[in-house]
């Protein structure tokens, strides 16, 4: 089962892993927005998808440069660990909307991990970055996964 639902984010190369000039608090974010509007759980999981395919790219380089540099800069070292945890935030309120919209098979938290694996830097960078699939594969790769793993029908 397939979406009209999408999210497309904005053009352009922007600093921030938000796509913008800015850090933007989640629920300020359109990609929230749109998910928070989408009319069932397979547009939801539609519209997330395409979002974390747009942001995965910009968080693999970030992630990658404060992995290396961890071990001897104790600052890096928080720093990804705070948006490791800002991450699986985002996730419980993912699921926590997409468990309003449809019962989910696997449990709250069970589903957040999921999604927080999922969704990863490093779960995009094995199939775009080194077996050269298209975004949009990976998109639909990402939402079919979801809905298969979280979804109870």
């Amino acid at each position: 089962m397939t979406s009209s639902v999408a999210w497309t984010g904005s053009g352009g190369t922007k600093p921030a892993i938000s796509g913008t000039d800015q850090a933007i608090p989640a629920e300020q974010r359109d990609y929230v927005r749109a998910i928070q509007a989408a009319p069932d759980a397979a547009a939801k999981i539609a519209v997330y998808a395409a979002a974390v395919t747009v942001i995965a790219p910009r968080l693999v380089l970030v992630l990658g440069i404060i992995q290396q540099a961890a071990h001897a800069e104790p600052d890096l070292a928080r720093l990804g660990n705070e948006i490791a945890e800002r991450r699986a935030a985002n996730m419980r309120r993912f699921v926590a909307d997409l468990a309003a919209a449809a019962p989910l098979c696997p449990a709250h938290d069970q589903a957040a991990d999921i999604v927080w694996a999922t969704s990863s830097a490093e779960m995009y960078q094995l199939p775009a970055g080194q077996r050269g699939w298209s975004p949009e594969r990976y998109q639909r790769f990402l939402a079919d996964t979801w809905r298969r793993l979280l979804l109870a029908d």
